[in-house]
């Protein structure tokens, strides 16, 4: 048995980007909602390329690319992955509902379904909304979501790291949309 190595770069088969841009994609959108750190926008843009999703939808406060911040964590994934700003996370959201979207809030309140409790179903269309890093999602918007998820936490915190949680839900929609 030969030992273990790391693979090369070239060994690995990545695709460029325009045959990212061809691609199916998993109908799954991403929206950002008044997440202020670029060091966490840039990490959901690079999630957002390893999972082949449609697009991201970068809403109030966040910060856009092209930023050296935002690309020091995307590492190029900011020319890969669809974007676009919206001002109004109400208005995206009701834009996404008439296009048939599930909108799923990532967050913990009264009404919550633990992540694993989910049933994720391939002929359904998912939007995943990722909230401010203190206050979470826009109270205001509240009223306009199907579902609100959470990730099960068993330690003496019960937060995550925005661009954490959303790799962590970002995984468990692929894996049950293209792997299953």
């Amino acid at each position: 048995m030969q030992p273990t190595q790391k693979l090369k770069l070239e060994e690995l088969g990545r695709i460029d980007v325009q045959t990212f841009k061809e691609i199916k994609k998993i109908p799954l959108i991403v929206v950002l909602d008044d997440v202020r750190s670029m060091h966490n926008v840039g990490a959901v843009f690079r999630t957002s390329d390893a999972f082949i999703i449609e697009k991201i939808i970068l809403c109030g406060i966040t910060p856009k690319p092209p930023h050296r911040e935002i690309h020091k964590a995307a590492l190029g994934a900011t020319e890969s992955v669809d974007w676009v700003y919206e001002e109004s996370i109400e208005t995206t959201l009701q834009n996404l509902t008439k296009e048939n979207y599930q909108i799923l809030g990532i967050e913990q309140t009264t009404n919550s379904v633990s992540l694993e409790n989910f049933e994720i179903k391939k002929s359904e269309k998912y939007a995943l909304v990722l909230g401010n890093e203190v206050d979470g999602l826009s109270e205001i918007a509240l009223p306009l979501y199907d579902t609100f998820l959470e990730i099960p936490q068993m330690g003496t915190k019960h937060s995550l790291n925005v661009s954490v949680c959303g790799g962590i839900v970002i995984w468990e929609f692929f894996k049950n949309l293209v792997q299953n």
